[in-house]
């Protein structure tokens, strides 16, 4: 396995900060996007209704998250830790990213997704309601040096399985956050190892008929189908889903908000 250490991305995200991101178009600019990083994971129950309720009666409308993604695994997890995002599909093209490490990738990505959506947002909240928020992110694979978005035929869905099987590689999974009122923005990655197991080509072939390796990075997931195939992770299990929850909770923060000022129910 080759894993992008800490000290690597470090330096690939210094070195982006003196570039643009890749797309003039969007006005995502480096020097605009504070990098974070955040392997950990940690969660608890959330008692979210009663803040809300309050923010209710005290006239305050909850703040819009906006979700720059059509993953329903994405979607899950922001519900159940208590937030209810609107869903809108940024159509940004995954490609342009070619010589960047899978960190700088996926950050890059997740920063123009969340760009898109902010300009079709743009000038379009309700007057007395907060400016949204929003959420871009997006995930690759690398596994011996070689990153790996969603792969492009049951083909290649079929030799990465049966390259990967028994090995493991490193999910990565970048993030960013655009916050439409002070139209301050900010990004970052999160790293877990993933450890596959050795499926038959057999388990290989009926895994390739459900479709879900098409539509995950690296032709995998372990929320899905691919759960069994997959022996066990180091860092965040919402990484490798598509979203940490501990990072995103620093992102907010770098932006002055709260994670608990978003909740919208318990479960």
């Amino acid at each position: 396995c080759i894993a992008v250490s800490d000290s690597s991305l470090a330096r690939t995200q210094e070195e982006g900060a003196a570039s643009g991101c890749g797309d003039d178009e969007d006005d995502v600019q480096r020097r605009n996007w504070p990098a974070r990083r955040h392997d950990d994971f940690r969660e608890g129950p959330l008692g979210a209704e009663r803040m809300a309720t309050r923010a209710r009666l005290a006239g305050v409308p909850i703040r819009r998250l906006v979700l720059a993604s059509a993953s329903p695994a994405r979607l899950a997890l922001l519900r159940a830790a208590g937030l209810e995002p609107d869903v809108m599909v940024s159509g940004v093209a995954e490609d342009g990213v070619a010589g960047l490490s899978a960190g700088e990738s996926a950050r890059t990505l997740a920063e123009r997704k969340a760009a898109a959506i902010a300009r079709r947002l743009h000038g379009a909240t309700l007057p007395g309601h907060p400016a949204p928020l929003v959420v871009g992110c997006d995930s690759l694979l690398e596994i011996d040096g070689e990153v790996r978005g969603k792969p492009a035929s049951a083909d290649q869905a079929r030799a990465w399985w049966r390259e990967q099987r028994g090995r493991s590689g490193v999910l990565t999974t970048g993030h960013a956050v655009i916050d439409l009122g002070s139209g301050r923005r900010t990004s970052g990655v999160a790293d877990t190892v993933v450890h596959f197991g050795s499926p038959s080509d057999a388990e290989i072939e009926a895994y390739i008929a459900t479709g879900e390796p098409l539509t995950v990075a690296g032709a995998c997931t372990i929320d899905g189908y691919g759960a069994p195939f997959v022996t066990g992770i180091d860092g965040s299990h919402g990484t490798v889903i598509g979203l940490s929850l501990p990072l995103l909770r620093t992102l907010l923060a770098d932006l002055g908000i709260a994670i608990t000022d978003l909740w919208a129910h318990t479960p």
